[in-house]
């Protein structure tokens, strides 16, 4: 890597090319937990902008590289395993392939489970585009007693392959080398890609040399051909090859089939007639028959291509054993997410008691409730933050910091797996996990981070699921009013209610909202020793947007809150509620305004309580009342930066109806517990 630098270039545009051919855009394609990221990293270090691809919200990583006198655009792509449009990351990734053709595609796939990661290379390969595959992780393959001959594959494939192993550095130059030789084959080609063949040597389109293709029975093969000349006929229009049009449509791909059915009357009644003939041939849906054959062919060229040497069952082989057996794996999660929150209350009381202390030292940061209106303003900007800073921070970033750990040490994929079946009774799958955890440090980066999902549908639910989560405002409720001056089993009782609230909530959403949840698709890499720099990246990048949506939405929501019960407004509000907070909940009038200020901020709930009546609530609640107060005020309104999270990502109807949802089943629950209790006592 001596001769590679790294700093910040020239905008270049998607096409990429350039006079001379010195400017080049590069595509990093592939599945999930490959080291796609970290090749990544690799080549553009810390010249990377992270966003959204237009109109989406799957996160779009894009990094610059000058090499060998290249100015370099590096696109990292979704991590993907096939080219359907089954979510919008595969959606993405193939558009972005048609749209805005890059120079070359790096397919990064995993050496030690090359058959599966090569179903998605032969789909890569469909599209002929430029293409170079990396052959990453060998060291690990060579662990495993993996060997993989690389002229084969390359024999096989028709295409360069790089074997490298990334963490280390070791094949990169090599790798973008041949990346920019692959570009620069095809530019210069006589003629324009027009398919795969195959045979020996070249073929007529420079730069691409034969690609093998899966064969279909029963004849299929020369229909498939038949109908891609159909399509090539019409003259669609299309950004796709005739052919991978001609396979989708087989497939019963729904973009597809709309585009073609919309340009052309002849070609879906033939691709009807041919799919049926395919599962007659193959007594299996239409895009079954085509997987299986993709599959075969994988097989095929993985057993041609590599050896596997006998070894010994490694300590990380055991784990793997031990974490995805049907009891022990159950227990290991229990374990895993209850260790997950000990750490983070243990360690963010620790830090939220120094920081809350030090900030105390040489200024107020209790609720001002009382006094000038510049006076109280200001309190509310300087206490929004400071509440930030000791009630946020100190909880988010231990539980940042132990969550990059167990996911890169590859724990967290097997408790997604292991509680999969568990999540399908909420309409999602096992990946919805990792959002709700995330949820009890804070549900702005946990709803953020459902981006994960597959659908919309899917995202919103956990969505939802999320909001009813006790995040750690939430928690300081929990034990500031019912631990401390109830008790603590009481405390416990609450969370456990919260779960079951939740539960019943999701069902309902699931009834009102129904559709099919799809089965658990996640790369399970390899246990290994987490990465010190990938935890503090990963820790930085989540924290770093924390700060950014949730800080200023705390100063101005607070400041904006006291300004207002300071300056008398909220008190008829408070009066309005009283036939709700005290005719059915059972508390007194006050509690109109501490749930309003709780719209700014959870724990707002508890430090105006303190703010007005001092530390000895005893004498202003019963028991009953500590608890109904805390209960609403766990499920009620999500807080206001909950509220910004779930608009920009969904859009202000469904924010408001899943504000909506929380509110009522905070109103009906509270009373129903109240009620309940009054019985009791």
């Amino acid at each position: 890597m001596a001769n590679m630098s790294c700093h910040p270039t020239t905008p270049v545009k998607a096409t990429g090319k350039s006079n001379g051919g010195k400017t080049l855009t590069i595509a990093l394609a592939g599945n999930a937990n490959v080291g796609k990221s970290v090749i990544f990293n690799q080549l553009t270090g810390s010249h990377q902008t992270i966003g959204n691809w237009p109109g989406k919200t799957v996160d779009s990583a894009k990094g610059s590289l000058h090499f060998d006198g290249y100015d370099i655009t590096i696109v990292d792509l979704p991590g993907i395993y096939s080219l359907s449009t089954f979510s919008l990351e595969e959606l993405v990734t193939r558009d972005y392939i048609a749209q805005e053709k890059p120079d070359v595609i790096i397919d990064v796939i995993g050496a030690p489970v090359l058959e599966r990661n090569l179903f998605f290379t032969l789909q890569l390969m469909e599209l002929n585009t430029p293409m170079v595959v990396c052959l990453n992780q060998v060291d690990l393959a060579r662990s495993q007693g993996i060997t993989i001959g690389v002229p084969k594959l390359e024999n096989w494939l028709g295409v360069s392959v790089v074997p490298t192993t990334a963490s280390r550095g070791q094949g990169i130059r090599e790798l973008i080398g041949k990346a920019i030789e692959t570009a620069n084959t095809t530019e210069n080609a006589a003629e324009p890609v027009a398919g795969f063949r195959e045979g020996h040597g070249k073929d007529s389109t420079a730069g691409h040399r034969n690609r093998r293709r899966a064969r279909f029975r029963g004849g299929l093969d020369d229909s498939i051909e038949g109908l891609a000349s159909l399509v090539e006929s019409e003259k669609l229009g299309l950004e796709f090859p005739p052919r991978w049009v001609a396979l989708k449509l087989l497939e019963g791909d729904t973009q597809i089939h709309e585009v073609v059915g919309s340009k052309s009357e002849s070609i879906l009644p033939a691709a009807e007639k041919l799919a049926k003939k395919m599962e007659e041939v193959y007594r299996q849906p239409r895009f079954a028959a085509i997987a299986s054959e993709r599959y075969a062919l994988a097989s095929q060229i993985a057993q041609d291509v590599q050896s596997r040497a006998a070894t010994r069952p490694t300590l990380a082989d055991r784990l793997d054993r031990l974490t995805t057996q049907k009891v022990a794996g159950y227990v290991m999660a229990f374990i895993v997410i209850a260790g997950l929150l000990l750490w983070t209350f243990t360690v963010g009381n620790s830090l939220s008691r120094l920081l809350a202390n030090a900030f105390s030292f040489f200024h107020p940061v209790n609720p001002q409730v009382s006094g000038t209106l510049g006076s109280v303003i200001w309190n509310g900007v300087f206490g929004g933050f400071v509440a930030g800073v000791t009630l946020v921070l100190p909880f988010v970033i231990p539980f940042y910091l132990l969550l990059a750990a167990m996911e890169d040490s590859g724990i967290l994929t097997r408790v997604a797996f292991m509680l999969d079946s568990a999540m399908h009774q909420l309409g999602l799958h096992g990946k919805a996990i990792i959002p709700l955890i995330l949820g009890y440090g804070c549900n702005v980066p946990a709803i953020y981070s459902t981006r994960i999902m597959g659908t919309r549908r899917e995202r919103l639910l956990a969505s939802f699921a999320i909001t009813f989560a006790p995040c750690t405002a939430r928690t300081i409720v929990i034990l500031g009013l019912v631990a401390a001056f109830v008790g603590i089993g009481w405390a416990l009782a609450l969370y456990a209610l919260d779960l079951l609230i939740m539960f019943a909530a999701v069902k309902v959403a699931l009834k009102i909202n129904p559709g099919e949840t799809p089965g658990l698709i996640m790369e399970m890499h390899a246990f290994k020793v987490p990465s010190l720099k990938v935890i503090a990246r990963q820790t930085w990048s989540r924290t770093k947007s924390l700060i950014f949506m949730v800080f200023p939405m705390y100063m101005a929501g607070t400041a904006a809150v006291q300004g207002l019960y300071a300056s008398g407004v909220l008190g008829p509000v408070s009066h309005t509620l009283s036939p709700l907070t005290v005719g059915w909940l059972g508390l007194p009038v006050i509690a109109g305004i501490l749930l309003i200020f709780g719209i700014v901020r959870k724990e707002m709930i508890l430090l105006t309580l303190v703010a007005i009546y001092g530390t000895n609530l005893a004498v202003v609640l019963t028991p009953d009342q500590f608890f109904v107060l805390a209960l609403v005020g766990t499920l009620y309104l999500p807080c206001i930066a909950t509220i910004g999270i779930l608009t920009r990502e969904f859009g202000w109807k469904p924010a408001a109806a899943i504000s909506a949802a929380n509110l009522a089943s905070a109103l009906l629950f509270g009373g129903i517990v109240a009620r309940i209790l009054t019985l009791i006592h």
